[in-house]
Parts: C-alpha cells; sequence; structure tokens
C-alpha cells in the first residue's frame, strides 16, 4: 500500500544510498510531501550552511496520497535551503514525475554531497542508481528528459531535471519536468547544478495496493464531481490559468511597469481569449491537457505562431508568464508571452521572477539607475519585447553586467547597482512578487509578507476575499474544522478578521501540499471544493490510516512552524526588509492610480498592516517579534527538535 514507499538518503560525494521504510508514527505526524521535507530539512542541514555547499540537502517527495486513487495528486515538492533568500527554500510542480516515482517504491529523497562530475540519479522498482551525466549536461530542460528516455531505452521513463540556468547556478533556476511543469520559486534548479546534479528520473511499475479500493473510487468519483462541476474549474478547462487575467486587469490588480501602475492597459492581444485563440488555431479544437490524475486539464497546448520561433511547441501560458512577459515590463504581444514562456521552459528558470526581475531593471534604467553602458547598449525600456526576451538569455547564461547581476536575484544585484536601487525591488524575504498588486486588498497583502519562502500566493493566499461572500458563507468555510467567533468582512478592503483567513489558508495549503493534491482542488479559487472533512475520507480509504479533520489541521499547523523554525534559525525578524515579515514601501506610500472605483487611491495602511502581523502572530501561537512562544511548541509536538526521528 501507499505506506510502502520508502525513504532513500543518497550522498553523491561517496555514492552512499540508504533506503529505510518512513514510520507510521512519522506519517501519523507529518503526513509526507511537504510537510515531511520540512521536517527533513530541519534535521538534516546545519545552521547557516551554504545552500551551494554539499551539505545542503535537497529533498525531493510526492505527496502522501500521490499515485493512488485519489483525485488530481500528482504534485512533486522540491525543498533545500534557498540560493535565492538564504532562507527556506521550497518548490512544487504538477505533471507525471511523482506518481512515477511512488510506483517506483519511494516517497522521499534526501540528496546530500555534490558529484565529482554530473551524474543522473535512476530510481526504479526500490533500486537506485547514480549514473554519469556528462552527455546530458549543457542540454535544456526537455531534451535532457528525451536523452535519459532514449539512454535508459524507455519512453515512460519521468525525470525532472535542471537546464542551463541550473548548470551555470543561476540563482532564480528551477527544476522542470515534462514540457511545461516548473518546481519554480527560490532557486531549486540551481542546488541541483551546485551538486553536479541533472536530473532524477523514475520509472515503476510497483503495485501501490489500495486499502479500501471500492470505498477508494466511489469517493474519489465524488470528489471528481465536486470538483468539475465548480465553475471556476470549468473555466479553467477552457481557457486555463490565463482567465484569472482578464478579471483580475480589468479591476486594477495587476503590476504594470514594474510597481509604476496596477492595470496594463490596450492590452487585447494578451487576453486569454486571445491566447485560447491561438493555441486552437495551432493545436486544433481539443488542445487542453492535465497532470496525473486530474479530470480539470487547464494546461494548454501551442505552437508560436510566427517570428524566430514559429512552429515551435510548447505548453501554457500561465497566469504568471502574463503577468512576466505581458504586464510588468509593459509588453503588449501574444507572441512575445508565448516566446518568453518557451524560453524560461527550456532554460529552467522561474517566468515569475525572471520577469519581475527584468521589469525592476527596465524601471532602473528609466531611473538612469542602470545605463547602456551597463546593459552593452541595450535599450532596457518598458514595452521593448526583444530586449525583454534577450534578458532572459542573458539571465540564464550570465551574460553582461546586468544579467549576471540579476542571476543572483534582487537583492544581491541591488547591491551592485547601488543608489536607490533597492527601494524599486519588489520583493519579500528576498523573493520577487508575482504580477499581482495587493494595495487595494490587505488580507493578500498580508499573506505574501508572512509567507514562509518569500513573496508568494501559493501559501496562504485568500483568493476567496474577492468574492464578496457573505459573512455567515465566510463563517462556515474559515470555522472548518477550527471553531472561530472572531470577526470576519465580505470587504476585500477592510482589514478586520483577514488575519485569521490568511492562518486558515496557510494550514489548508500546507495540509494539501503534504497529501500531494492540487490547489485548484480546494479552497483557493473555488469557496466550494474540498478541503479537511473530505481529505480524512480519502486518505482512510486509500492509504488505511484514520483522521479527524482537526488532527489534519494539527499537522498543518505543526509543518508549518518547522518552516517558521527554519527561516527563524537562519535569520528571520519580523521587519527586516530583506529577510523579515514586511512589504516594500511602495505598498505604504504610492496608491494605486488605475482600476475600478474600490481600486484607485487604495494603498496598504502600515498602522493597520502592523496589527494585522499581531493578529497573526497570535493565531500561530508566535510572541510579538515572530517567534513560537515554548506552550505552542510543546503543544504542535516541537519542543525538542531538531529530534533526528529519521
Amino acid at each position: 500500500m501507499a505506506l510502502k514507499r520508502k525513504i532513500a538518503y543518497i550522498n553523491l560525494s561517496t555514492g552512499e544510498i540508504d533506503i529505510k521504510p518512513i514510520p507510521v508514527d512519522i506519517r501519523k505526524k507529518f503526513i509526507g510531501g511537504r510537510g515531511l521535507d520540512a521536517y527533513l530539512l530541519y534535521n538534516h542541514s546545519k545552521k547557516g550552511c551554504d545552500p551551494l555547499g554539499p551539505d545542503n540537502p535537497l529533498i525531493v517527495s510526492g505527496g502522501f496520497l500521490t499515485a493512488t486513487c485519489a483525485s488530481a495528486t500528482a504534485r512533486t515538492h522540491i525543498m533545500a535551503k534557498s540560493p535565492l533568500t538564504g532562507l527556506l527554500g521550497s518548490a512544487n510542480m504538477g505533471g507525471f514525475f511523482a506518481p512515477e516515482m511512488a510506483w517506483a517504491g519511494f516517497h522521499h529523497l534526501v540528496i546530500k554531497g555534490k558529484a565529482k562530475n554530473p551524474v543522473y540519479i535512476y530510481l526504479h522498482n526500490g533500486e537506485i542508481e547514480i549514473r554519469d551525466a556528462k552527455n546530458i549536461w549543457g542540454k535544456t530542460t526537455t531534451d535532457s528528459q528525451w536523452a535519459i528516455r532514449d539512454e535508459l531505452n524507455d519512453q515512460e521513463v519521468k525525470s525532472m531535471v535542471c537546464g542551463p540556468a541550473g548548470e551555470n547556478l543561476v540563482r532564480i533556476a528551477n527544476v522542470m519536468t515534462g514540457i511545461k511543469n516548473a518546481g519554480g520559486r527560490s532557486g531549486m534548479g540551481c542546488v541541483m547544478g551546485s551538486k553536479n546534479l541533472k536530473a532524477v528520473a523514475a520509472r515503476g511499475t510497483m503495485d501501490i495496493n489500495i486499502a479500501y479500493p471500492m470505498d477508494a473510487l466511489e469517493y474519489n468519483k465524488r470528489f471528481i464531481d465536486q470538483i468539475t462541476s465548480a465553475k471556476v474549474n470549468k473555466t479553467q478547462g477552457t481557457l486555463g490559468t490565463p482567465f484569472i487575467w482578464g478579471a483580475t486587469n480589468s479591476w486594477g490588480g495587476i503590476r504594470t511597469r514594474n510597481f509604476q501602475y496596477n492595470q496594463c492597459e490596450y492590452a487585447d492581444d494578451i487576453e486569454p481569449e486571445r491566447i485560447d485563440e491561438i493555441c486552437e488555431e495551432t493545436m486544433g479544437p481539443y488542445h487542453m491537457s492535465g497532470c496525473f490524475g486530474c479530470q480539470v486539464h487547464c494546461r494548454a497546448q501551442y505552437k508560436i505562431p510566427s517570428g524566430p520561433y514559429k512552429g515551435v511547441y510548447d505548453e501554457g501560458p500561465e497566469y504568471t508568464s502574463q503577468g512576466a512577459f505581458g504586464g510588468e515590463p509593459d509588453c503588449k504581444s501574444a507572441e512575445t508571452i508565448l516566446v518568453g514562456n518557451h524560453l524560461v521552459d527550456q532554460y529552467g528558470i522561474d517566468n515569475l521572477e525572471a520577469g519581475s526581475l527584468i521589469s525592476w531593471a527596465m524601471e532602473l534604467y528609466e531611473e538612469g539607475i542602470i545605463t547602456n553602458k551597463d546593459t552593452d547598449g541595450l535599450a532596457l525600456e518598458f514595452g521593448n519585447d526583444e530586449a525583454l526576451l534577450e534578458m532572459v538569455k542573458r539571465i540564464a547564461f550570465r551574460e553582461g553586467k546586468v544579467g549576471n547581476a540579476l542571476a543572483d536575484g534582487g537583492i544581491a544585484a541591488s547591491k551592485i547597482f547601488g543608489k536607490n536601487s533597492f527601494d524599486f525591488l519588489i520583493q519579500v524575504k528576498g523573493m520577487s512578487n508575482l504580477h499581482s498588486d495587493e494595495r487595494a486588498t490587505p488580507a493578500l497583502a498580508l499573506n505574501i509578507a508572512t509567507a514562509s519562502r518569500g513573496s508568494d500566493h501559493l501559501r496562504s493566499r485568500p483568493a476567496i476575499d474577492l468574492y464578496h461572500l457573505p459573512v455567515d458563507v465566510l463563517r462556515k468555510i474559515y470555522s472548518n474544522p477550527i471553531p472561530y467567533d472572531g470577526p470576519l468582512s465580505s470587504e476585500h478592503t477592510e482589514y478586520i478578521g483577514k488575519a485569521w483567513q490568511v492562518f486558515w489558508q496557510e494550514n489548508c495549503y500546507m495540509a494539501v501540499d503534504c497529501l500531494g493534491i492540487c490547489k485548484y482542488h480546494t479552497t483557493f479559487l473555488g469557496a466550494t471544493l474540498p478541503n479537511f472533512e473530505d481529505w480524512t475520507k480519502v486518505l482512510y480509504y486509500n492509504t488505511g490510516l484514520e483522521y479527524t479533520p482537526e488532527e489534519i489541521w494539527d499537522v498543518a499547523e505543526r509543518c508549518n512552524m518547522l518552516e517558521r523554525l527554519f527561516n527563524l534559525r537562519e535569520g528571520l525578524t519580523r521587519d527586516d526588509l530583506e529577510k523579515g515579515d514586511m512589504l516594500n514601501h511602495r505598498y505604504f506610500d504610492e496608491p494605486c492610480k488605475r482600476g475600478a472605483p474600490d481600486v484607485i487611491g487604495k494603498f496598504i495602511d502600515k498602522k493597520k498592516f502592523k496589527k494585522m502581523i499581531d493578529e497573526f502572530y497570535e493565531h500561530k501561537g508566535l510572541d510579538k517579534d515572530g517567534v513560537p512562544k515554548p506552550e505552542t511548541l510543546k503543544n504542535l509536538g516541537l519542543a525538542n527538535e531538531p529530534s533526528k526521528m529519521i
């Protein structure tokens, strides 16, 4: 059964491999996926270790429900100390790799050391090999995966790889599997490159026995009906995640020209309907596909319609690529978005980070902080599509002063550019923000400020706050499974009650990441989608382990606290602009200039914002400095960490 999937400790320096079972009591305490990864990182890394050194463990996992009868359990999680932020590094991606890893017999890998020469790891039916990768090193992400399949003479092999950016130790390098599934945030591809690890490949044909197969299948059918009948998922199945752009930009929630505006005007060519039109023209009417075990099919397939890359196939683009190569740099060409999306996929770079950093550099160029001398004559201007795409390449290959600087991330680059360049950088904890603008949404602003891996829309975002749901509906959602009788508000511009919403979503998303389920299949964009009560049944029918909804909440809270402990150990402080729970000054000082009446003129009230942080800390059991109280650690069973139980 799923309980038999194992953990492997792999030392690339020595070649040693140690395979162990995962004890049931560890499962009960951390479940798996991201939660157990947080435990492993905190216990297998030393304070202050070099993110690019051999002692930084790279941890790879699939969620506990991966490859079972549970729907949409395809997520792969990768964790290490981040070379971008110096704090928690964590990335999550869909596709087919995690299920293949589970069929090969493994749920978790802890990879330490550094190989003398390029290698890849091969998992196959309970066995592990460390193989030579010298003929794969230097290849793009897709070419690497196809080369591994050819070498192993098996076209069913699934791989997670780093691209040229990871090999070049670009600190915003991602991990890729398939054509477009990206573990994009916090530089995990860079950690792979630092270990001379080109890929982890998996091929498995081992059985996964389901505890109660008929019940699991029957309940999953209800699960699927609930998911596919939701309006938000019907829309995603037609337009993919770009559908979010249409509503958000019309309303005035899109960062444009870095952070100068909050709406991208005259941008019809990058609306979701236009992108869908191109996908249909180049791939036909059935151009939507999905990850393992998912019925939503939110991933578009396309061929670039014209220009130097005409006819090149790729998948996406996601909402993040619309912002990265559209709104933020103020480029309004669908082709630019499709090409940009393709380049970051092939080079192995976080699209969100690349677009944000290039747009920041464009504003610095406009301000005269970066000059033509710095750019080798490249006109790094807003709206310059050619310059935007050229900078993607320069970052991936560390070309030129600006490309090389941006390859190390915004904070490091600001120290090179000097003057007041840091003031223009939209980041939290060293990680660039999504292209969304949270000045009209205090709850979402609190989310990005306090998220464990830096500015983040996938750690605790209460996106349904924008739906203006009645308070009684909000109370039903946010009082399950833990009672909450405090204030709530249907108004997204309010501050009251938002700290609890962010805290609740933080635990909801951690639970999802422990199980390996896609966030679009829970209370993220859909208020009626499954959460804690549903997961107890899915867990029981598939694995035989019994949890109450409250116990799953406790696991999530425990695992989130472990991430907090790691960050505190590595230098997190409350108000620090580089390593703290604080926003760039522009959120407080510059009102929104465009958009709907409830957006124009909005900014974050710093006094109220700090009070929200106080409330959030209180919900988490932290003191006023953001440090867990002794009784909190005791209640969560973390008083003796690191405990090194596994």
